[in-house]
């Protein structure tokens, strides 16, 4: 009687580690990087939008509730 060997799973002999990542994973720092871009090339649009009361109030709240 022969005694039976342990094989490893076909999977195990790769050695890469497969890691599949979500769609927002590379979506959310692409469009983070293209928003300070278009920033940077039209600040007047961004001090435009600073002079909104709707966005000043906003960041003021904002601004209140991290100083806690």
């Amino acid at each position: 009687m022969s005694a039976s060997s342990h094989t490893r799973p076909p999977q195990a002999t790769h050695g890469g580690v497969d890691i599949r990542l979500p769609w927002w994973a590379l979506a959310l720092p692409v469009l983070a990087f293209v928003a300070l871009l278009l920033l940077i090339l039209n600040p007047a649009d961004a001090h435009a939008a600073a002079e909104q009361p709707a966005i000043a109030h906003l960041l003021e709240r904002v601004e209140q509730l991290t100083a806690r």
